[in-house]
């Protein structure tokens, strides 16, 4: 079972096996879905100033409905200044999120066993990296805001969706429980 401890700024994380097992697999298959379809980059150059203004990014969005949640447009209306902004920060964003959950694996593949050690800057990679997985459950499983948590809670055992809403709450868990030693 997830235990969570605090020692000053410091926040140890302790995962059953099979939990750190499921976690791993989870962050894996985001770190595929965030590069599933990307083109490579047209040119990789050691300049920063170069790297800085890259703009070899897509125009238009994912067609993937949870890499359109995990990378949504900037402009709702307006598809040009859309298309623009994402061609400059889209590949970015990615790479932004994809470290976060490399950070995270990198973390529970060493896992001492007396826990992970979570320093502030750890603690916020967790955050993102929860959140962008809640994120992509709950857009597969449709959840809406408005939705009544209820009636999620509620599905039968035998409904093909159940284990799913199980790790999407699951997940919320560990964001909350994190949230909660972090302050």
């Amino acid at each position: 079972m997830t235990r969570f401890r605090k020692r000053k700024k410091t926040v140890i994380v302790s995962f059953a096996e099979h939990e750190a097992d499921i976690l791993a697999n989870l962050l894996r298959n985001l770190v595929e879905l965030l590069y599933d379809g990307m083109p490579p980059r047209v040119s990789e150059s050691s300049d920063p100033l170069a790297a800085l203004l890259d703009n070899d990014g897509p125009t238009s969005p994912p067609e993937d409905v949870v890499l359109q949640r995990l990378l949504p447009d900037a402009y709702k209306a307006d598809d040009q200044a859309a298309g623009e902004f994402r061609r400059f920060t889209e590949r970015g964003l990615r790479d932004s999120k994809a470290s976060d959950a490399r950070r995270v694996l990198a973390a529970l593949e060493e896992s001492p066993e007396d826990g992970i050690p979570l320093e502030a800057d750890d603690q916020l990679a967790w955050l993102r990296a929860l959140n962008d997985l809640r994120l992509a459950i709950g857009t597969r499983l449709d959840i809406k805001e408005e939705d009544d948590y209820s009636v999620w809670e509620k599905l039968p055992d035998d409904d093909p969706r159940r284990l799913t809403y199980d790790l999407y709450d699951w997940l919320g868990y560990l964001q909350s429980a994190l949230l909660h030693n972090i302050r």
